[in-house]
């Protein structure tokens, strides 16, 4: 039986990746787009894309009036991916999410709206498998090594900082780690930042650079030794299999999965 899929967020690195991963899946077909501009050039931009002709819109609201989906893969930045995301659960498709940036009152939000639809909606900060394994390896590590700082390395057409890797790196390994403050009990900062941001004694730095894709390193510090557990996206097709992964599953709940470990069994 074939999925379909609308796709939001179709001309960005990410989406135009999604867009290709539907064509070379026989089970998926694209049966529509969301586009923040609708104008005959990004309509024969996306139909190039998808090597077909796509029904595009701008209104999420018109799009899941009109087309048949069983689910909405979101792609964009956290105002839009937000007003999508609650759109399709209240139209009881299914929402896969790799849009990161949501607060937790609106993953608050989508959760309950999740539940009462009783509708599968899963947001994951990263689709690559290799950085979902690393995520769990170090909150693993964290119950041995507590001393541990974060540095997320990205594009610099990213505009959210931390990634939303790095918030959820943090929060497993607060889930494994007691507070506990770092460095010198008496450090300062001659450049304000220049220790990153503290979430509970961890410091979490974030690089933004042309060239750079998506990379994390989590490095834990013990007497004499050291352990760096790293991930490396080169390129964006890394995050496909995670991602369809994520629409095939995603019919199996009827609520809100926030990380692609659950989906893993991890």
């Amino acid at each position: 039986m074939t999925t379909q899929i609308i796709v939001a967020g179709p001309r960005g690195r990410m989406g135009s990746e999604a867009l290709k991963m539907i064509q070379e899946e026989e089970r998926f077909s694209l049966v529509a787009c969301v586009d923040r501009t609708v104008t005959s050039e990004t309509q024969e931009q996306i139909n190039r894309l998808a090597n077909q002709e796509v029904p595009l819109y701008s209104d999420i609201e018109k799009c899941l009036q009109e087309v048949n989906a069983d689910v909405l893969i979101d792609l964009t930045v956290s105002e839009p991916g937000f007003i999508h995301t609650k759109a399709a659960l209240q139209h009881q498709v299914r929402a896969v999410v790799g849009t990161s940036g949501f607060s937790d009152e609106q993953i608050q939000e989508l959760s309950a709206l999740a539940k009462e639809q009783k509708t599968g909606c899963i947001i994951a900060p990263n689709f690559a498998l290799g950085a979902v394994l690393m995520m769990q390896f170090a909150k693993t590590a964290a119950k041995y090594f507590p001393d541990v700082e974060v540095i997320e390395k990205h594009h610099d057409k990213k505009v959210d900082a931390p990634s939303g890797t790095a918030k959820k790196t943090v929060e497993l390994i607060q889930e494994e780690r007691k507070q506990k403050e770092q460095g010198h009990p008496e450090e300062y900062e001659t450049y304000p930042g220049a220790r990153g941001a503290n979430i509970d004694g961890i410091h979490v730095h974030s690089m933004r650079l042309p060239g750079l894709v998506a990379h994390q390193e989590v490095v834990f510090g013990s007497t004499s030794q050291l352990l760096t557990i790293q991930h490396d996206s080169f390129h964006r097709e890394s995050f496909m299999e995670g991602l369809k992964l994520a629409v095939n599953e995603s019919e199996k709940y009827e609520e809100l999965v926030y990380g692609l470990e659950h989906v893993m069994g991890l």
